[in-house]
Formats: C-alpha cells, structure tokens, sequence
C-alpha cells in the first residue's frame, strides 16, 4: 500500500468518477469527489466522501472547489484525476455551434482551466500526477459521435503536449483510453440528443432511429463492454505506481483499434470504423 495521497476527481456523480473516489478511498487516499449537481454533493458527502460542487462549464465554480480544496488540504493536491466528461450525439451537420461549443465547455476548456490552476501548486510541491480520462474516440472517429470525437482528439492533444512541457518536474501526465464501459454516459448522451438533435429535419433521421435504440438500451450496447472498475485499476496504476505509463487502454476495442490505426490504410480503416 502507498502513502496516502490527496486527490481531486471531478465527475464523481455515477460511473467511472464514482467508483474510483469509492476505492481510492478504501485504499486510505483522501480523495475531494465533486460533481456538477448539488443533489448529488449532498449524496456524496451522505456516503462519507469529502465532497464538493464543480462544474466545468463555469469557471467560477472551478476556483471556487480549488480554493476550497486547498483549504480542505492544507493546501495539498498531489493528484487530479480529470473524468468529468459528457457526450452530445448528432451528425456533425445537425451540431449547431452553441451545442458544440457547450460540448467542449466541459470536456475540454473547463478542464484545461482546472489543470492549468493545479499545475503552479504541483511545480511548488516537486511532484503531482494529472490523469485524463480519455476515450478510445480519442484514437479513432465513430459516426454521430463528431462532438464527442473533436473533444476528446483535442484532449488527448493538450495532455501530450503538456507531459513534454512538464517533463523533469516530477509532474507525470497519463491518459485512460476506455472502450465500452457501463455507465449511465448513454442516458445521459440521449437525453442531449433530445434536447439538441431534431431528427425530424435531418437528412440522417431513419439512421437516428437505430440510434435511439442504442443509446435507450439497458445494459452492455456493446461488446466487450466492462464495468466501471476496469478504469479504476489504470487510475490506480497512474496514481500510486513509481513510473506511471504514457497511455492506459481499457477494453479490447481500444487495443484493437489503437493497433488497427497504426497498421491500416486510412480508406481501409475508414471502411471498418463506418460498420462499427
């Protein structure tokens, strides 16, 4: 077992944000959950957690739960673990600009303005770690999924340029690419296409159908889908480990297509990430 550490972990509501604060905190790291609703705060701090309100959309919100961190750490954070993330379907012709705007509020602008307020502290520290929760649609491109897909190509982008930037700090950068992980990112996803997809005027609305289908289904959408455990086995690698990795894949999807995109032709590629 290590020494404990503090940790920051935004998304901390359901799935994978959830599940790592509950067994990082069984493992004796004081972890500060936060979450964007206040009901869910509540909930957390119900369970024991020490938790706080973070919404990556607003900036207020963001220095205001780093503040309060600090305070809570006696000025500490030795790990932020950056999962706060949603995904708005549609075909990139039905994204309006304020939908994929919003989309890149969270998943990447909010997200880059929390690490760029850790990062002086860590340099002051000698040492941190900054873990993203990334996607394999960070590596590859599905169809209806372009928001979600330019977010994360974009993040895994920052995080690459930021471990060169960092590199002889003792800040060490690593990014989680899952697969299909059970969650409720689908519920969430559909809800958004309600409110900002009209499939009735789209040129792809018989192909939305299937797509509501997918994303109302109960359970695994999809094979080799894994629970949300498989990802808190590579945070805590990234988080505890002497020599943390690069990049951790998660599910077999990811290590397929991370192979299949270095070795394919691109109009080859393309054809089988159009079936997928």
């Amino acid at each position: 077992m290590n020494l404990s550490k503090t940790i920051l972990i935004t998304g901390c509501s359901t799935g994978i944000g959830y599940t790592t604060a509950l067994e990082l905190k069984k493992r004796g790291h004081l972890v500060i959950a936060t979450a964007r609703k206040p009901e869910d705060v509540s909930r957390l701090a119900q369970e024991g957690f020490t938790s706080l309100q973070l919404d990556l959309a607003d900036s207020l919100s963001i220095r205001e739960a780093v503040n309060k961190t600090l305070e809570l750490t006696d000025g500490k954070i030795d790990a932020l673990f950056n999962n706060g993330a949603f995904g708005q379907p549609g075909a990139v012709e039905d994204l309006s600009r304020e939908v994929l705007r919003y989309q890149f509020e969270t998943n990447l602008f909010g997200t880059h303005e929390l690490t760029n307020l850790v990062i002086p502290l860590m340099r002051k520290q000698g040492h941190g770690r900054i873990i993203y929760n990334s996607s394999v649609l960070g590596l590859v491109a599905l169809t209806y999924r372009g928001a979600y897909n330019s977010s994360k190509f974009a993040l895994e982008g920052l995080a690459d340029t930021l471990r060169l930037e960092l590199h002889g700090t003792g800040i060490h950068v690593s990014l989680i690419e899952p697969g299909p992980i059970l969650s409720h990112f689908r519920q969430n996803s559909f809800a958004l296409y309600q409110q900002n997809i009209d499939p009735t005027h789209s040129f792809h609305k018989d192909t939305y159908k299937a797509m509501e289908e997918r994303l109302q289904k109960k359970g695994a959408a999809a094979p080799f889908t894994l629970p949300a455990n498989a990802v808190t086995e590579k945070v805590i690698h990234a988080l505890e480990a002497k020599r943390p990795k690069i990049r951790y894949y998660v599910t077999f999807p990811t290590y397929l297509f991370a192979v299949l995109k270095r070795i394919l032709p691109f109009f080859w590629l393309d054809a089988l990430l159009r079936r997928v």
